[in-house]
């Protein structure tokens, strides 16, 4: 398994770290297109191209053109995903990946604009992010008090999380957009 946040390895930090769950994040990859994202899928265990075009009523050379680059030459083809991804753009409707995700088992928040700038003060938004859990855990135990949680409560619950996730990536982003340096030097005191 591959373990890793960017092209760097993980340094030990992620097999070292309990609060880090242990993923591989190859798979993951958001760098990854869309027929590279096909073509794993499809090396999956659990089916096979053959059975995908059958059960979708399409060629298999169909299929195998989806796990392809499109482009000028003729190999390739538009694939689904990139079809999904196209009406996201002419729609500007989240609740496409929203049913998508949930459909997966999934959840889906979307991330925040980048507000990084020069400087980005590492010490206050890690404090941010302790808050904002500290509020979700002040959320949950007083949904529990009664030993039930409501509708409501639990309706509650998901905004105050999906606000945490949010916050949360935008700091993860950034830390990827090269202001990790400066967190850097702020954590050793210059």
């Amino acid at each position: 398994m591959k373990m890793q946040w960017s092209d760097e390895p993980c340094s030990g930090y992620c097999e070292n770290n309990p609060l880090v769950f242990l993923t591989d994040f190859s798979k993951n990859d958001p760098r990854m297109e869309s027929h590279e994202v096909l073509k794993e899928a499809f090396e999956s265990p659990t089916t096979s191209p053959k059975e995908i075009a059958s059960e979708l009523g399409v060629s298999l050379s169909l299929v195998y053109k989806w796990a392809q680059r499109a482009d000028e030459s003729g190999s390739g083809s538009k694939n689904p995903l990139d079809r999904v991804a196209q009406l996201l753009e002419l729609t500007k409707d989240p609740a496409i990946v929203e049913w998508l995700a949930q459909h997966a088992g999934g959840y889906f928040v979307m991330n925040p604009k980048s507000t990084c700038a020069d400087g980005y003060e590492v010490v206050p938004a890690t404090h941010t992010i302790v808050q904002q859990f500290a509020g979700l855990l002040d959320t949950v135990s007083r949904a529990a008090l009664d030993s039930s949680i409501t509708p409501d409560e639990s309706a509650e619950i998901r905004i105050v999380w999906d606000k945490l996730k949010s916050y949360c990536e935008g700091f993860v982003r950034c830390c990827e957009e090269g202001d990790f340096e400066q967190i850097q030097k702020e954590l050793k005191g210059g």
